[in-house]
């Protein structure tokens, strides 16, 4: 029986060489020459594509020589300045410089947008104190604790005034005085006075709980706006309602009794 084991023998020594340093660096060579040859290739693919498709590259004029006064003042012109796109799909504007005109603003439609005139300012010292037991002495003045008043923004009308309606005279002075009394009812005021108390009359913005007193007065036809107070639109209103000394004489309404406020207790 032939046995098939063979002694161990050793490698030949082109085999040795196959494997070794040498071997290796045969192999590093080939690479780079197929990496040069495939750069090689790469850059005659761009060289071509940049044959076939051009690109087109846009020149900048030099600017043109102007004078001082033109640098100075440009001039730009609004006649076919819009941009055009799409012609074959839409239409350009014509735009005509010369049909543009400036016309002035329309004025407001109503008055709700309109700002409000500003209320009067006081002086910095001055507070808001409760005035008890006011007693009218004109259609827009009253005493109260030793000061003397008239509200801000109105002017009083005549005692003596005598007022005419449809020809007919009636004494509106004297109803417009006992009007503001009748609605005070001897209610204390809140009013802006001065921290001393002076001997002149002072004019004051002053109020009933929420009521504006020369809102009331003005808008009810008792008193006159001032021409440079806040009041005049309430004068409007008062005479297109023939309000007041504005319309015919009325019977006055007796108002409900009720008992004036008193001072606090020191």
């Amino acid at each position: 029986m032939r046995s098939n084991w063979l002694p161990n023998r050793r490698p030949a020594s082109s085999e040795l060489g196959a494997c070794g340093p040498a071997g290796q660096a045969g192999r590093l060579r080939v690479m780079i020459a197929v990496a040069s040859l495939e750069l090689l290739v790469g850059i005659l693919l761009l060289v071509k594509a940049a044959t076939l498709f051009p690109v087109e590259r846009t020149v900048t004029d030099p600017a043109p020589d102007v004078s001082d006064d033109v640098a100075q003042h440009p001039v730009r012109s609004i006649v076919n300045s819009a941009r055009k796109i799409a012609e074959d799909l839409i239409a350009p504007p014509q735009i005509e410089g010369s049909g543009v005109e400036r016309v002035e603003p329309r004025l407001p439609l109503g008055d709700l947008g309109l700002a409000s005139q500003p209320k009067p300012s006081m002086p910095k010292d001055w507070r808001e104190t409760p005035l008890y037991r006011p007693v009218a002495t004109s259609s827009a003045g009253f005493e109260s604790m030793g000061r003397k008043l008239f509200i801000s923004g109105t002017q009083s009308v005549e005692a003596d005034r005598i007022c005419l309606f449809h020809e007919r005279a009636w004494p509106c002075g004297q109803r417009a005085r006992a009007a503001f009394n009748n609605w005070m009812r001897g209610r204390a005021l809140n009013c802006f006075v001065p921290p001393v108390v002076d001997r002149f009359p002072v004019a004051a913005t002053c109020r009933l709980g929420k009521q504006d007193v020369g809102a009331w007065l003005v808008s009810n036809g008792w008193a006159l706006a001032l021409p440079s107070g806040i009041y005049g639109k309430a004068e409007a209103t008062a005479r297109t309602a023939e309000m007041g000394i504005f319309g015919p004489h009325r019977r006055q309404q007796p108002d409900s009794p009720q008992r004036p406020a008193s001072p606090p207790e020191s």
